[in-house]
């Protein structure tokens, strides 16, 4: 017979750990508050932290919400020539693209730079038509959630889906930026290097370096905030915060709703910035 192990037999960090979850959270925001305690009793990495309210994130958000809007789409067209294709690919440094008829509201299916590649080595550049390499697109409406995507993009093995709205093509998310929904950015060779101050996320969502002039945050943003006291961003926020925040903390500020991405005990480094929703007016 099996004898069950005494809790004080336990190694210490993981006797706190199980202590922690003693009594069962009620909702996921006191499950959360668990994760961060473990966090700063240093049970928890702060990127392992990072990557579970990530996961806990993910079910909360939409297609709509991540995705790359159709005007900022790169597309190839059904009837470029070879050497048009391969100067978007080279010059995008993507490996997946919509291919497109008349316009970007037009997808006729997906184009992977792999397959280019490999039937240019088999047919050469003069017999090659793009609908023999082409794969077919996935669709999928804009209020699709996150969780449920991923899990559709590890069974059909693709890494690209169309999201359409009721007006048709609305841009385009990609398995990747399912992934940094829960990691965080995933940097690759074609990223933009760390001087690239403020980066798109989506509709709505924006990565900011709190090094970044507020100057050039006002022009970006199209505010006015005053850079009389403060010449960055992160300075403002940490001042608006009263204290320097840790990694989690949030805060509305000017119309904005603010996370602190990454921080340290001295200073903020990143914060992901959300327009706060307008209420609707009262009929």
């Amino acid at each position: 017979m099996k004898q069950e192990r005494n809790p004080s037999d336990l190694p210490g960090w993981l006797s706190r750990l199980l202590g922690l979850f003693s009594r069962e959270p009620q909702d996921r925001q006191a499950l959360i508050e668990i994760l961060r305690g473990s966090e700063h009793r240093n049970l928890l990495d702060p990127d392992v932290l990072l990557i579970l309210e990530g996961a806990l994130h993910v079910s909360d958000l939409q297609a709509r919400d991540i995705m790359v809007p159709r005007v900022q789409m790169d597309v190839v067209r059904e009837d470029a020539s070879p050497q048009e294709i391969i100067r978007i690919v080279v010059e995008s440094g993507h490996s997946r693209f919509p291919v497109v008829g008349s316009d970007a509201s037009d997808v006729r299916g997906i184009l992977l730079a792999k397959d280019l590649l490999a039937c240019f080595s088999d047919v050469g550049m003069d017999n090659f038509d793009i609908k023999d390499v082409m794969r077919p697109a996935i669709f999928i409406p804009e209020s699709k959630r996150l969780n449920i995507l991923l899990r559709e993009f590890r069974a059909s093995r693709t890494h690209m889906a169309v999201v359409v709205d009721e007006y048709g093509v609305a841009g385009v998310v990609t398995i990747e930026d399912v992934i940094e929904e829960i990691v965080g950015d995933i940097a690759d060779e074609h990223d933009l290097d760390e001087e690239e101050n403020i980066r798109q996320h989506g509709r709505n969502r924006y990565t900011v370096q709190a090094i970044t002039p507020i100057a050039e945050f006002n022009e970006f943003f199209r505010t006015e905030l005053d850079d009389g006291e403060y010449d960055t961003i992160g300075g403002l926020i940490v001042s608006a915060f009263g204290h320097v925040p840790a990694r989690g903390e949030s805060i509305t500020f000017h119309g904005f709703n603010v996370r602190v991405l990454r921080a340290d005990k001295r200073r903020v480094l990143l914060l992901r910035f959300e327009r706060a929703e307008k209420p609707e007016p009262d009929g």
